[in-house]
């Protein structure tokens, strides 16, 4: 009898996380960027356009995500991975369409845009590895 091989621990597929506590952390870590804004004397307007592109982002994320689990269908599916992909390419082309107007605003912005996603992205890598593996019970 062939023995069977062990996935490492690292690879064993597992089930999604619920996304709702990465995005709160990632709005909190864009919303504790204002007062350091303030303090340092950054420019605020990159502040808020960082801010609006997280949380405009994160709602478009939401609305995709809501779509690709209520249908099993493969357009549904496709769409959800298009719109995933253009949420972030528009987030590119406006930082870099206001870094060209003004870098220093530009730069806020992508750099309020970043740790919210930073801090969303490294909560549901912590929260999808620490998870149950896919058909566990």
């Amino acid at each position: 009898m062939p023995e069977e091989k062990a996935i490492p621990a690292w690879t064993a597929p597992r089930t999604a996380p619920p996304a709702l506590l990465p995005a709160i952390a990632g709005g909190v870590v864009v919303l504790l960027a204002l007062p350091v804004f303030l303090i340092a004397g950054w420019p605020v307007k990159g502040w808020a356009l960082g801010a609006v592109l997280w949380f405009g982002s994160e709602a478009l994320g939401a609305v995709l995500t809501r779509l690709r689990t209520r249908t099993g269908n493969l357009a549904a599916a496709g769409v959800a991975a298009f719109g995933m992909l253009f949420r972030a390419i528009a987030v590119m082309v406006v930082v870099f369409a206001v870094a060209v107007s003004d870098k220093w605003v530009g730069l806020a912005a992508a750099l309020v845009y970043g740790a919210g996603y930073s801090a969303a992205l490294g909560l549901q890598l912590v929260a999808y590895y620490s998870g149950p593996k896919a058909g566990a019970a």
